[in-house]
């Protein structure tokens, strides 16, 4: 009676977008999409099998840039079916700090580049699930304090998730 009945492209897929913060500027990747124009994006990726959510975080972003992260905080997620795409994309959000590395091209077949930007003026266009996650925060902010309408405050006042918590297996 409760067997599952769907196909695999019908359930949803989780992945990770991680926002890396060294002081008060945020770590975009030129994201290289075929045939259309380029946008900017946060490192990140889906998650493998047993792989706890920080633990996802951290290994995307090292793989992707080379950086090493800390002070991992859970920072909200969209629930999304993308254009073209038959299954459900649950996206993950993990705001974190800048601990060590340069930020290079690791996957230069996805990435033309990684800078970092203010984050009061990040370019555009940005990746779909980055603009639904950034809007998100725009319209449930209407009620909130004032110091919580900028980006870089509400990662200061996000709780650090300690690595003992976090299920990771290392």
């Amino acid at each position: 009676m409760f067997a599952d009945q769907s196909s695999p492209l019908e359930r949803p897929v989780i992945g990770v977008g991680v926002l890396v913060w060294r002081e008060k500027q945020l770590l975009l990747g030129e994201r290289i999409v075929k045939g259309r124009n380029s946008c900017w994006q946060f490192p990140g990726g889906f998650i493998e099998a047993g792989e706890s959510v920080t633990g996802c975080a951290r290994r995307e972003v090292l793989e992707e840039t080379a950086i090493k992260v800390k002070n991992l905080r859970h920072f909200g997620f969209t629930d999304k079916v993308f254009d073209g795409v038959k299954h459900k994309v649950i996206t993950l959000f993990i705001s974190c700090e800048y601990l060590s590395g340069e930020a290079v091209v690791l996957e230069p077949e996805k990435c033309a580049g990684w800078k970092w930007v203010d984050y009061d003026s990040l370019p555009t266009p940005l990746f779909e699930p980055t603009e639904n996650f950034l809007s998100q925060l725009s319209v449930s902010q209407v009620n909130v304090t004032p110091a919580l309408d900028d980006l870089y405050a509400m990662h200061c006042v996000a709780p650090v998730l300690a690595d003992a918590l976090s299920g990771e297996h290392r």
